[in-house]
């Protein structure tokens, strides 16, 4: 039976130590944290070695729920696995204990506006983007890949997709958008 503290911030900029200094203080004595998204689980190398780590008994510290997801469908997914392997889930910000029906009640609460705010944010970033795009301003990523060189070097070469993507040093897959009829010939 031990706290075991989840730290997470977004941006690589940003810093976690008060995240780290609130955990301690609740008690843990193991912290991981790392700085990744929380909008989606897949690449959170330092969630899913604690998630495999905890045992029946133990508990998942946070300072709040959204620095262990943003999503509803992503938080729900966490708590449930962790109840099916009996560790509890709290929050040093925020009532939690989600051996309650209260608290449980009150973290999908807390799930849905976490998940309100990220699709606000979004919002507001598209017509940020849309914005500048009408003033000219915005003109998006610059290409990785230039399609005439794709171009020459399957035809003039005689290149596949697989060493085309080699010899410019991008995946497979930009070959393919660039001549989708790639895809058919290999």
């Amino acid at each position: 039976m031990a706290l075991y503290g989840y730290a997470r911030v977004s941006a690589t900029d940003q810093d976690y130590s008060i995240q780290e200094r609130a955990l301690r203080a609740a008690g843990c004595q193991v912290i991981r944290a790392e700085k990744k998204t929380a909008t989606k689980l897949e690449g959170r190398v330092e969630l899913d070695l604690l998630l495999q780590f905890l045992r029946e008994g133990d508990t998942l510290v946070v300072t709040r729920v959204d620095r262990l997801a943003r999503s509803l469908r992503d938080l729900q997914n966490i708590v449930h696995e962790l109840k099916g392997r009996g560790v509890a889930l709290k929050a040093t910000e925020q009532p939690i204990d989600t051996g309650t029906a209260a608290g449980k009640a009150f973290l999908d609460m807390l799930g849905v506006f976490a998940e309100f705010e990220t699709n606000l944010r979004r919002e507001r970033q598209m017509e940020g983007i849309a914005l500048a795009k009408a003033r000219g301003i915005y003109k998006g990523r610059p290409a990785t890949i230039d399609p005439a060189e794709v171009r020459r070097l399957h035809l003039d070469e005689r290149l596949g997709p697989a060493a085309i993507a080699r010899r410019l040093g991008v995946s497979r897959s930009s070959v393919y958008r660039v001549m989708p009829e790639l895809s058919r010939t290999g």
